[in-house]
Order: structure tokens, then sequence, then C-alpha cells
């Protein structure tokens, strides 16, 4: 469940992935936030068979086995839709802040074009319920959060329909608007490409140490 390196004395970053991947999908990211002076931990859950809140309550699990004093979640896609499900589920989680890349808040678009297709729903699985078609929990974790949403429209998306307003491919930026945010920010990427950009890691570095992006 856990890929990272441990050094003691670090503040601690719990990234967690999209839908159907693995934690070895934060790897580079990871991999970049290290070098900023934070110890990572990428998660892995099963994104289709398992909902949000059961994998909510795992993560909350793993968080608690880290004994951290000051932990930060990184979220991607339907990960922050588990980290919304986690702060709405669990209170006694160390202090710490939350970045959310491209997460359909608002629910997504391309996730009900893909359920209306034949074998969507197999595809989909568990992941729609107080996922990714609606009905997410408020956000009320009492810390600072931001979003990264990217503005590049290449991907699933795409392929699933013409995308109505700027996205990245998969994700609307409309989708990512979540009442709460301590702070907002939208880059040219395309949703897998975010877990790729140097850019987009740094934004995410600035955030978990000063509580807001740089720009």
């Amino acid at each position: 469940m856990q890929e990272g390196t441990s050094t003691q004395g670090r503040e601690q970053v719990i990234l967690i992935h999209g839908i159907w991947f693995r934690g070895q999908i934060m790897l580079p990211l990871a991999a970049r936030l290290q070098k900023h002076g934070f110890e990572t931990h990428c998660f892995s859950y099963p994104s289709v068979t398992a909902s949000p809140a059961e994998n909510a309550d795992a993560l909350y699990t793993f968080a608690q086995s880290l004994r951290a004093r000051r932990l930060h979640f990184v979220a991607h896609s339907l990960g922050g839709i588990v980290v919304l499900n986690l702060f709405h589920r669990h209170s006694q989680i160390p202090p710490g802040r939350v970045v959310l890349l491209g997460t359909p808040v608002q629910g997504s678009l391309s996730a009900q074009r893909l359920q209306a297709l034949p074998f969507g729903d197999l595809m989909l699985g568990r992941s729609v319920e107080q996922g990714l078609l609606g009905d997410v929990p408020a956000w009320q974790g009492g810390r600072d959060l931001g979003m990264i949403a990217g503005t590049v429209g290449f991907g699933l998306g795409s392929l699933l329909g013409r995308m109505p307003e700027v996205n990245d491919g998969a994700v609307l930026v409309s989708e990512t608007e979540l009442p709460g945010l301590t702070d907002r920010l939208c880059l040219p990427t395309t949703h897998t490409g975010m877990l790729l950009s140097s850019r987009v890691a740094y934004q995410v570095a600035f955030f978990l140490k000063n509580g807001h992006f740089s720009m």
C-alpha cells in the first residue's frame, strides 16, 4: 500500500492516485516532492471495486499508521474525492495541508458519458457512489485546501465526445470548483500529464509549505 522513502524529521505527504491506477503512478510526483524536503507515501486502493467512502476508511487507517506529527495529502482525480470522504468521515487526522489535482468535485461529464456506453458501468464500478457522478461530500477539513486544474484538452474525455468548456482532456475546469478552497490554479497540462509536470510539482510543494500557490 506504500511506495516511498522514510526520513526522520521531514513533514510527511500521502499521495493518492485516480481511477484505474495504483500508487506507483504517483512516484514521479513523489520523487519531486522529496527534493523539496518532504517524506512521501503513495497510497494504493481499489478504485473500482470499493466505494470512495470505503477507500477513505482504508486511507485513514494508513494515515494513522504513519504516526505523523504533520501530514499533508496530495490527490489526483478520483483520489481527491477519496480525500473529501476521508475528512467527512474522520476527524482525528494530524494537521497539514491538502492539494487536489484535477478532481471533478462537481461530478464528471466524462464519467457520465462513459457510463452510458456498453461496459461503462463495469469500468466505473463503485467509483460513482458519492464520487465521479456527483454528490461528493462537502469540504469540511478545517485546513488549507488547494486545487490545480489542467487546461490542455487532450485525453479520454475528448474521445468520448466534444468537451463543452476548457478542460484537461478528462475533467472540465468548472468541475474542479469547490466551496472552501483556499487557493486555485489553472496550468497548461493534461489530466494525467500533471503527474509528470515539474511545474505542477513545484506548485504543490509551494502550497504545502505556504498555504497558497506561488502565482
